[in-house]
């Protein structure tokens, strides 16, 4: 049976293992084993904090097999942006310029450099095995993350962003980079944007505050400025659709697009509903019943608790419409530590 959990130390390998298999593009999840543990043990102290207000910590989940130990993907909810180092990005600023000389007027674009001391929650890190794709589990990777959202409100800020990933060549490389960061920052691009998950100084000391006129740069970098790579745009419709919209800033180094919402405006989160267990099932109750019939009104939904911090299962459900109360099987109570009277969160089909 898989389930969807906050991550444990004991992940470790599995996680490792697991990040090793992810493409250069996922630059968040490029962390060496101390980094990874660092961030692991982060994302144990936020799951068990009782502060009532948002830090910056990340709050890391992980799909897995309940048999065999193995960690199919991945995904992260940041609790806050900013904080003891600032979240940088690039804002798109368009200005208006006339020349009653030369009976000019232009309207130019710019990107100025932004520093975020007090921001939004960032959703981000998702990573799914390939062979597991096509069922699913990325949606249940993405869509948990609100249902923790739903479930602890006081831990989210008022607003979610998405940092999008950019558009890269065939080959891996990154021409937005290559045009802009890259001059500056005379590294490989995976390396920086793996570096600054874990340290930002480097920004601040070599990006310049000079603004970037668009109108220096090439018509390729141009055009792919706020656009997405074309396996991020799935992610991107899917996203929309939970009421998430563009904004003008984009990522400082691959020039994706940043796309926002705010918390309670996301369908998601308004989707999540507490219930209580009313029954329990010795199979799910979308399964076959006596006579080869089926239980009518039961579809699968994203089932979650808060057993060790936040356990989620993918399974059919019965919804009493006329109230609070929920049906679940016996498998599925289990790997959630809930039983009769147990409160569980229920994240609606859209």
């Amino acid at each position: 049976m898989w389930v969807l959990r906050a991550v444990r130390i004991d992940d470790l390998d599995a996680l490792h293992d697991l990040v090793k298999s992810a493409t250069r593009g996922l630059t968040s999840l490029q962390l060496k084993r101390d980094q990874l543990l660092d961030r692991i043990e982060h994302s144990e102290f936020a799951f068990s904090r009782s502060g009532p207000s948002p830090r910056g910590e990340p709050y890391v989940l992980v799909l897995a097999n309940q048999q065999t130990g193995e960690l199919a993907g991945t995904s992260t909810v940041y609790a806050k942006t900013g904080g003891y180092q600032p979240f940088y990005a690039y804002q798109l600023v368009e200005t208006e310029h006339i020349s009653e000389q030369l009976e000019v007027r232009q309207r130019r674009q710019s990107l100025f450099l932004t520093r975020i001391h007090d921001g939004p929650t960032e959703i981000g890190s998702l990573f799914l095995r390939g062979k597991y794709r096509g069922h699913g589990f990325g949606r249940w990777l993405s869509m948990a993350r609100f249902a923790l959202i739903a479930m602890r409100p006081h831990r989210f800020a008022d607003r979610v962003i998405a940092e999008m990933r950019g558009r890269a060549d065939k080959d891996g490389t990154v021409p937005f980079f290559e045009a802009i960061a890259g001059k500056f920052i005379p590294i490989e691009f995976a390396i920086a944007d793996a570096l600054s998950t874990v340290s930002k100084q480097f920004i601040e000391e070599l990006m310049p505050d000079s603004p970037i006129y668009l109108n220096l740069l090439p018509s390729k970098i141009r055009e792919g400025i706020g656009q997405v790579h074309d396996e991020t745009v799935p992610a991107l419709a899917m996203l929309k659709k939970e009421g998430f919209i563009e904004t003008d800033f984009v990522d400082i180094f691959d020039g994706g697009p940043m796309i926002s919402c705010e918390t309670d405006q996301i369908k998601a989160v308004k989707r999540t509903r507490e219930l209580t267990v009313k029954s329990i099932l010795a199979e799910e109750p979308g399964g076959p019943k006596a006579g080869g019939s089926k239980a009518s009104g039961s579809e699968k939904h994203i089932v979650c608790s808060t057993h060790q911090g936040f356990t989620s299962v993918y399974t059919s459900v019965l919804i009493d419409p006329s109230g609070g109360d929920v049906t679940i099987d016996a498998a599925s109570a289990e790997a959630l530590q809930i039983g009769i009277g147990s409160t569980c969160y229920v994240l609606g089909k859209s």
